[in-house]
């Protein structure tokens, strides 16, 4: 055990993940804070009293902070932060709606973090994911390869599942991959969908996989549809906490997330989302896999439509 990880912002998504990095057991402390007074250190205190029936040592605190930056000193030197503060989606909301109000925010939490962890690596989960990931960056100035955002790992869980039940058979038989941005300009990688080794298309006709395809497009506005008030946080947290394990491991693990991309596919300067190497130092490295010329397009189509966002976001 080693390592210190903080959780900013203790929603459903926040201290869901804080609950889930605790349970490794591979951590020595999780710091989860919040805005609302009292919010994280009462659920700090919770996590901590089951720490003996589920069997983990790792403690958990909590902390209330201010926009300011007052109660920030409980995170100083963390070595992984996961931003999720910000505003979730109502019914009816696209994640692009929330980029004003959430830039504030996400800009505030991001200075207070370059503050009291200059060597941290920064997991962005705030929406819109590709523009708060590369507002976090500008406002920590930390090397890019320690920003990075939570997508993939989500979008390509969310892809498996359906395949899964479409077909009735065991998630772990079926894999996927989505590249690009975490909404209209996803790019799913049908020549990297198998089961059992067996490629998807031998299985489901091109209407079929197109369905799964658009269902995991909107797969976060089909939740926050049935929820009504808030958005998904299971197999959000779930990503994050396996991200910042990785990190915390050292691992090298390739995962899709949303990272700097300088040349590879033909693509410089953006935040998308790509498969990385992941490890104490963030982004490892880039890695560009074999695409078929259809699917790279898509993913240069993809990192236009979010280069003008993600320019915008320096004056937000």
């Amino acid at each position: 055990m080693g390592g210190k990880v903080t959780v900013v912002g203790a929603g459903f998504y926040g201290s869901t993940t804080a609950l889930r990095l605790a349970e490794y057991n591979i951590f020595d402390t999780v710091v989860l804070t919040d805005i609302v007074e009292g919010k994280p250190e009462g659920l700090a205190l919770d996590m901590n009293q089951s720490r003996s029936i589920e069997g983990f040592e790792t403690k958990i605190i909590g902390a209330t902070t201010s926009p300011e930056g007052a109660g920030y000193e409980a995170t100083a030197n963390s070595d992984v932060v996961v931003i999720t503060a910000g505003l979730p989606r109502k019914p009816g909301m696209s994640r692009m709606d929330l980029i004003g109000v959430n830039a504030g925010i996400v800009r505030g939490v991001a200075e207070n973090i370059a503050k009291h962890s200059p060597n941290a690596v920064i997991i962005v989960v705030s929406n819109p994911l590709d523009e708060m990931t590369a507002l976090a960056q500008i406002a920590t100035k930390f090397p890019k390869n320690r920003v990075m955002g939570q997508a993939g790992m989500l979008d390509t869980a969310r892809f498996t599942n359906f395949v899964a039940e479409k077909l009735n058979v065991k998630v772990g038989s079926v894999k996927t991959l989505t590249l690009g941005s975490h909404g209209d300009t996803m790019v799913p990688v049908p020549s990297r969908c198998t089961v059992d080794g067996k490629p998807l298309s031998d299985l489901l006709s091109q209407v079929e996989i197109d369905e799964l395809v658009d269902r995991t497009r909107n797969g976060g506005a089909e939740v926050v549809a049935l929820l009504k008030t808030g958005s998904a946080y299971y197999a959000p947290s779930a990503a994050a906490a396996r991200m910042a394990k990785a990190v915390i491991e050292d691992s090298g693990a390739v995962m899709p997330v949303c990272a700097w991309v300088d040349g590879e596919y033909g693509i410089s300067g953006v935040y998308l989302g790509v498969e990385a190497q992941i490890g104490r130092s963030g982004i490892k490295k880039v890695v560009e896999s074999k695409l078929t010329d259809s699917e790279v397009e898509a993913l240069k189509a993809a990192a236009e439509a979010v280069r003008a966002k993600q320019a915008d976001v320096q004056t937000l």
